[in-house]
């Protein structure tokens, strides 16, 4: 691959993540992901198909337009939509790339179907913002869906849904964010040397799945790293539940990654398997790269999950340690009182020496009215406890061998 095709996310700083001792939100991202699911499946419960429905915590929608050819480069933030239309269709002869982020206004969103002749279906599917990564082949061109990532300091991936649409000189995104990972490939258009400008609006599509699939790439290494944090504290003695709590975060974090990055594989194997008339095949030599990173964020994450699960086992592993650690500690000191508690209550049995009628009983206990009768117990006891942690000294009791 050209040096233009390259990563340009590998020099992105890793997240600052929270300390395995810091409280996180009872609610993980996973769980509120699922609720927004489920409401917006709720929402198109018994409605015709391709109805079109906005969620209301949507933002409103910003358009902005970067208009490229080899020689020439614009880029604008439009703030009424029937502006960009007629700069849009005033210069066919120029490629172009309409950003629309933020859903919040059904007027506009039905406007965009209308003029760029887009299935009620497709659109439904960006609307919902939920769809997984998929590829759909169109009148004019492709339907793509990727999933962009991002792992926070609470310990969620958050993942955003990105919207293609591709034509003969335009390419068309939707997004419900105002911030993406998608600068590097602005940064590449503004520069002047990327090859983007002087191939066909593909390749464009082609660059925002590949930046895409790049940024998986931090997210994967912010786990792996906080994944040796934690084992790191789990050597270092410092297991609790709370540490448990995070392992079981971060195994949630990478299963629901994974499937994320599953669906992005069978995506890019499915455009490489379009016949050519479709997606020539110089453009598929690129998405053959694309795929790659796919397996290799793939092997990523079934790595991590094995990881993740080793981790599980070394912390169960630790606490059985530590409970045999105290479980020893008390054994030996129950051992030393034994013998001890023996010889108290053998010295505690109430056998007269002098019985009723003034008789003296030579047999019980005689020791008991020597002067030195209690020193010599005492001593006894200690060398009894003396012989004892000697003993438990030689076989290692004592020690940690």
């Amino acid at each position: 691959m050209t040096a233009d095709s390259s990563s340009s996310t590998a020099t992105s700083p890793p997240p600052v993540l929270p300390e395995p001792e810091e409280d996180l939100p009872e609610k993980s991202g996973l769980l509120a992901d699922r609720d927004a699911i489920r409401q917006a499946h709720e929402q198109t419960v018994g409605q015709r198909p391709g109805t079109l429905v906005v969620r209301e915590d949507a933002l409103p929608p910003r358009l902005f337009l970067i208009s490229y050819a080899e020689n020439f480069y614009q880029e604008k933030e439009y703030a009424d939509y029937t502006v960009l239309l007629a700069y849009f269709r005033a210069h066919p002869e120029i490629k172009h790339w309409i950003d629309v982020r933020g859903y919040n206004n059904l007027p506009l969103m039905q406007l965009l179907q209308e003029d760029f002749q887009i299935h009620p279906l497709m659109m439904e599917d960006v609307l919902g913002d939920y769809q997984r990564a998929k590829v759909e082949e169109t009148e004019h061109g492709l339907f793509m869906v990727s999933r962009m990532t991002e792992f926070t300091r609470l310990l969620d991936i958050e993942d955003d849904q990105l919207s293609i649409f591709t034509g003969d000189n335009y390419v068309l995104t939707f997004q419900d964010d105002y911030v993406d990972c998608l600068d590097p490939v602005r940064q590449r258009l503004r520069s002047g040397r990327s090859s983007i400008r002087r191939r066909q609006p593909l390749y464009l599509a082609y660059a925002l799945t590949d930046v895409v699939l790049d940024h998986y790439y931090p997210t994967m290494a912010a786990i792996g790293d906080y994944i040796e944090k934690l084992e790191e504290r789990i050597f270092l003695g410092r297991s609790d539940r709370r540490l448990l709590n995070r392992i079981l975060h971060i195994k949630k974090d990478i299963v629901r990654f994974r499937r994320l990055v599953y669906p992005e594989r069978e995506k890019i194997a499915e455009i490489l398997r379009m016949p050519e008339e479709v997606v020539p095949e110089e453009i598929k030599t690129y998405f053959k790269d694309c795929y790659d990173h796919a397996i290799q964020a793939m092997d990523l994450a079934e790595s991590y999950r094995e990881s993740v699960s080793s981790l599980v086992d070394l912390f169960l592993s630790d606490q059985s340690n530590r409970m045999n650690e105290v479980m020893k500690v008390l054994t030996i000191i129950s051992s030393i009182f034994i013998p001890l508690s023996f010889v108290v209550g053998l010295y505690g049995m109430n056998f007269q020496r002098e019985a009723p009628d003034g008789s003296i009983n030579h047999l019980n206990m005689p020791e008991l009215y020597s002067p030195w009768g209690y020193p010599v117990l005492l001593a006894i006891l200690g060398i009894i406890v003396m012989f004892q942690l000697i003993y438990f000294y030689r076989k290692g009791w004592l020690t940690n061998r």
